[in-house]
């Protein structure tokens, strides 16, 4: 009797899960097209996994803790966790966040999201929307964020012109925008803060700070979105080159 009702309890939350998975889709209508961008002059690392680390090695680090204390995160707060892959900082920002905080999840894998929503019905979380994105656009609604993360994700952005632009218009008034990224090339899953700084500025960030994370964590740059009276038209966007690549 007991292992009928484990099963029957199983295929409830199967359920559960399939019916949240088929609800993953675009929050928002398309954005400008990849093709009126620059295509970036350095190489482009592909996706590998939907997670970067041990999940106990970053918690030792307080990872998530330290991000959100630089980005001065407060409870209440919607926050985009760009290329969330496996969700690691999505759980974390649900419980920091609170009842009255959301978290938006956004990656252009399905898979990935499809297994984060599993997780989340797992957790019980009950403050997070999945979204899916496109490489060039984040499809996110307008002024719906009051920050975005992208962590140990940004070199893997096909189109960074075309999606840091798009993003722009999801962010309110004052939001940040922090970016987390090893120094080194981006062929080697790493961004050169450099260069990252380059690409940010080129499409109309301002750059607000930058920090170096506890152990191999890497750095965290904040910067503040484009304001839309000076945004850049796409055409008007010039290309960084990549010393490191020679490109």
């Amino acid at each position: 009797m007991m292992a009928l009702a484990r099963a029957v309890a199983l295929l409830i939350g199967l359920d559960a899960i399939c019916a949240y998975a088929a609800d993953i889709g675009y929050l928002a209508p398309p954005g400008a097209p990849a093709i009126e961008f620059p295509s970036p002059q350095r190489p482009v690392a592909p996706i590998v996994s939907p997670g970067r680390a041990d999940e106990k090695h970053r918690d030792s680090l307080n990872e998530s803790g330290e991000i959100a204390r630089l980005l001065e995160l407060k409870p209440g707060m919607t926050v985009g966790d760009i290329g969330a892959g496996r969700g690691y900082h999505t759980v974390r920002l649900s419980s920091f966040l609170g009842p009255t905080g959301s978290v938006i999840a956004e990656d252009v894998t399905r898979d990935y999201l499809v297994e984060l929503a599993r997780r989340i019905e797992v957790l019980r979380l009950t403050n997070v929307k999945l979204a899916l994105g496109e490489p060039h656009d984040p499809r996110l609604p307008a002024s719906s964020l009051d920050a975005a993360i992208l962590v140990h994700m940004y070199h893997e952005i096909t189109q960074p012109y075309a999606f840091l632009y798009n993003l722009a218009p999801a962010l309110k008034q004052g939001a940040r925008v922090g970016i987390v990224d090893l120094e080194r090339p981006t062929s080697e899953h790493g961004t050169p803060i450099a260069l990252l700084r380059c690409e940010l500025i080129a499409v109309g960030y301002r750059e607000i700070a930058a920090y170096q994370l506890a152990g191999d964590s890497g750095y965290l740059a904040v910067f503040s979105p484009p304001e839309e009276a000076g945004r850049k038209s796409p055409r008007d966007i010039v290309a960084c080159r990549d010393r490191a690549s020679g490109r």
